[in-house]
């Protein structure tokens, strides 16, 4: 009874962790509905499989793998909402659209490292990538996205 309730206080604090940064990568990656879809399957199979993602360097990562693949690989526009008028936050208005000219990969790893707070190590691990073919991604992504929104950089 003692290790079924340590597996299920780990899920919970598990979930309170990831659930966000997957649901931002996925939503970013997929757009809207099949990035909430690819999160709740992502979640379902944790839970699953907790015991033994509970040993895990990184779960989260390994989740979304497990999701991205379960929803295919077929290409999707992704499909950002807009930013309403009276936003609390300054956010660019034309993000989204910028956001939608990168590669599938690019954004995913734009988003995962400076909008979801993965490490760059979590990011590469989850795209099943290399640390420096994450670094190629976030780099080429970043400038796509100055370029598109005419941010120019001075050095």
């Amino acid at each position: 009874m003692a290790q079924t309730s340590a597996t299920s206080e780990w899920f919970d604090g598990f979930v309170t962790a990831a659930e966000p940064k997957l649901r931002r990568a996925f939503v970013a990656a997929l757009g809207q509905q099949a990035g909430l879809d690819a999160t709740s399957i992502a979640l379902s199979y944790a839970w699953e499989h907790r015991d033994r993602l509970r040993e895990m360097q990184n779960p989260a990562g390994y989740v979304y793998r497990v999701g991205r693949s379960r929803v295919g690989r077929r290409r999707r526009e992704p499909h950002f909402l807009p930013v309403p008028a009276d936003a609390e936050h300054d956010l660019e208005p034309g993000l989204p659209d910028a956001l939608a000219k990168l590669t599938e990969k690019q954004r995913a790893a734009v988003m995962m490292v400076h909008a979801a707070g993965w490490t760059r190590h979590e990011a590469a691990d989850a795209l099943d990538i290399g640390l420096s073919s994450l670094d190629t991604h976030l780099a080429r992504g970043l400038r796509r996205l100055r370029h598109e929104l005419g941010v120019h950089t001075h050095g």
